[in-house]
């Protein structure tokens, strides 16, 4: 059970790092108002957030694993 909530919430985290790498590198321009638009400093958020919810799915699937 703990290993499916943590893969789900590594999911969140690298579905919004993209959305806010996507909005920050100017590709995805919703919504209309947002601050995060073309800005380079989202852009970096946004990757390193998708990176770090792919570091708690790897981890989420090592977790109740013997070691070798």
């Amino acid at each position: 059970m703990f290993r499916m909530v943590l893969k789900a919430f590594g999911g969140l985290l690298i579905a919004f790092g993209i959305m806010w790498a996507l909005q920050g590198l100017g590709l995805l321009n919703w919504p209309a108002g947002s601050f995060m638009l073309a800005s380079s400093e989202w852009a970096l958020y946004g990757a390193l957030t998708a990176v770090g919810g792919a570091l708690v799915m790897w981890g989420a699937s090592r977790l109740g694993q013997r070691p070798r």
